[in-house]
């Protein structure tokens, strides 16, 4: 609220207490502190969380209505000016995005403050703050304000598993925001050919701790998990070619890594898993479904 003449002039995006000056059918009108009644907002009835008398003080968030009338709810937003929020993106228009802070309306989201493709209904980390306008509006540039919040990680070991959400993509991998507000970060070479978007949740395995605290992450599972999914998968691919591929020991990595999106190590170690339960064979440069019959 700037001040005009010793009188605060009240915005939308605005969270005040104000004296009840009067009531009408259509609700209670809050008196604004200009001296002008014509100036007083309406709290409609829909929006008031208690019966109201002339005189009560109550707290209320300030929006333009559908005439942009400055007019009154009691359903507060669940951040402040300069705070983080994860918020759902509520629609997508012509000028930008509206996402939900909580409060009666949805807060305004410029193009110039998205990053990637941002869509209805995804989640996404804001910063709400106010435009050269005066207006309310939230960006999703927040690495600075993630990274000033964030925690060294703590109690913390390699191997264990991890929650967050993605606030930042660079070409080499995503930064990971995690429910204990440790930062981390997941290379594309970890992230297993997956599309990740920002705002998504996943869970991740530590497999780096750093000195300055933050993680190395990965959606990679432990050799031993990995190797029953790799098999389980080798065993789905054969049974759809009729019980044989062109895929072996001597296959190069390269094509390995195409077809079956794994590392030639972990697929030697999951064809050998499979060949010692006597469920496949290698001959000739191809792998066949012992139990096949093709």
């Amino acid at each position: 609220m700037q001040a005009t003449n010793g009188v605060k002039k009240l915005r939308p995006g605005d969270v005040v207490t104000l004296k009840v000056a009067r009531l009408a059918e259509m609700g209670a009108f809050l008196d604004a502190g200009t001296g002008n009644t014509q100036d007083d907002i309406l709290l409609h009835k829909q929006q008031q969380n208690r019966e109201l008398k002339v005189g009560d003080e109550v707290t209320v968030w300030l929006y333009l209505n559908n005439r942009s009338m400055l007019t009154a709810s009691t359903k507060l937003p669940k951040m402040k000016e300069g705070q983080l929020g994860y918020v759902k993106v509520l629609s997508i228009t012509k000028d930008g995005g509206f996402v939900d802070i909580g409060a009666e309306r949805g807060v305004f989201m410029p193009y110039s403050q998205m990053r990637g493709r941002v869509e209805p209904e995804q989640m996404v980390w804001v910063k709400l703050y106010r435009d050269k306008s005066g207006r309310q509006a939230v960006t999703m540039r927040v690495e600075d304000d993630i990274l000033a919040a964030s925690r060294p990680a703590e109690g913390i070991k390699v191997g264990d598993m991890v929650e967050g959400t993605v606030y930042n993509i660079l070409p080499e991998g995503f930064f990971i925001f995690t429910r204990k507000r440790n930062i981390g970060f997941l290379h594309r070479d970890e992230a297993l050919g997956q599309r990740l978007d920002f705002g998504q949740m996943l869970k991740a395995r530590v497999i780096f701790l750093r000195e300055d605290g933050r993680m190395n992450l990965s959606l990679r599972l432990q050799k031993e998990d990995a190797l029953g999914v790799d098999a389980a998968a080798i065993l789905n691919i054969l049974q759809g070619r009729g019980g044989k591929m062109p895929y072996g020991d001597d296959t190069q990595p390269n094509i390995i890594k195409a077809k079956f999106n794994i590392s030639k190590a972990a697929f030697k170690r999951a064809l050998g898993h499979l060949m010692k339960q006597g469920k496949v064979k290698q001959e000739n440069g191809w792998t066949i479904l012992l139990d096949s019959k093709s």
